[in-house]
């Protein structure tokens, strides 16, 4: 087990590594000049050099990202051009409302899509099972910010059951506010549960069909200790890695969620980032970013390896 998360820590640090060389290529080859849009089009030749000089501009690229690189791994997140305030304080409160939003989203859309895949599955071709399997097409089909805006109509505008904008006071947490969450949660939920749905019903389908569990009803088992026994610990297995690669989505899914609903989290605070050219901001969180993701799949791969454990040995 040492072994196996010794390599997979090991593929993490590389794929951050590359990860963040990527990002900051992207960020170099952006359009326009940082000094320009922070001094304007009236700026002088020579303030605009003197702003290049203050922010290490006009350093070689190499030098600049080995710099950002280095501080990173200590917690060092540079200062945000724009803010003017150390990054690490402006992610933290962002970084825990967009980790509240996903966690409320995941919870109920994770196990409530098991539970109905697994009863589609086992009760295949019913009514029960075309219900849900047309439902979960039109959830997958259906843009986030279509499925935003059809929330907010219906329980915003019509019912006026919930606020159709999550915007919070200064000081404030998600928490002290719950109902701000749930429309934002249910756009993140739905395709999320479609997905885990479809899937978790395409393995209990397969496994239902398997020699072992066509032997195990044959000698008359019980239904439930079949499913129990033989269905649930092998269907489960793929639906891990799907649930932590829409882990991965949910995290890109927010920027389009909480700029619907101007929800103050991670994501719109890159895009917040990308508008105004805050190149140390966006840098700093879209590694983030990629590294939520990178840890995500590694507890995935965990949890396949503790229910498999063949995986350990490969």
């Amino acid at each position: 087990m040492i072994r196996f998360l010794t390599r997979r820590l090991s593929l993490i640090l590389v794929t951050l590594l590359v990860v963040s060389l990527a990002i900051f290529l992207v960020t170099e080859i952006l359009p326009g000049d940082v000094a320009s849009m922070m001094l304007g089009q009236g700026a002088t030749a020579q303030n605009l050099a003197a702003v290049r000089q203050k922010l290490d501009l006009d350093r070689p690229a190499y030098a600049r990202y080995l710099e950002w690189v280095a501080n990173a791994a200590r917690g060092d997140l540079g200062e945000s051009y724009v803010q003017k305030r150390p990054i690490v304080d402006i992610v933290r409160g962002r970084l825990g409302n967009s980790l509240i939003l996903a966690a409320f989203a995941f919870l109920v859309s994770a196990p409530t899509a098991i539970l109905i895949g697994v009863w589609a599955g086992i009760r295949r071709n019913s009514w029960g099972d075309q219900i849900a399997s047309v439902a979960s097409l039109v959830a997958i089909s259906l843009p986030e910010f279509v499925t935003g805006v059809l929330l907010m109509i219906v329980f915003a505008s019509t019912l006026r059951w919930l606020p159709s904008s999550s915007v919070l006071l200064p000081g404030t947490t998600p928490l002290e506010r719950p109902q701000i969450l749930v429309l934002p949660a249910l756009t993140l939920t739905g395709v999320l549960l479609a997905y885990v749905m479809r899937m978790t019903r395409a393995n209990v389908i397969e496994v239902m069909q398997s020699n072992y569990v066509r032997t195990a009803i044959l000698k008359g088992l019980p239904m439930r200790r079949v499913i129990i026994r033989h269905v649930l610990p092998n269907a489960l297995l793929p639906t891990i890695s799907i649930i932590a690669m829409n882990v991965g989505w949910m995290l890109g899914g927010l920027i389009i969620v909480e700029s619907v609903f101007a929800y103050p989290g991670i994501g719109r605070l890159l895009l917040t980032s990308i508008q105004s050219r805050d190149v140390p901001l966006l840098q700093a969180v879209a590694l983030l970013i990629a590294a939520t993701y990178a840890v995500s799949n590694l507890l995935a791969d965990l949890s396949y390896s503790l229910l498999n454990p063949r995986i350990r040995l490969s």
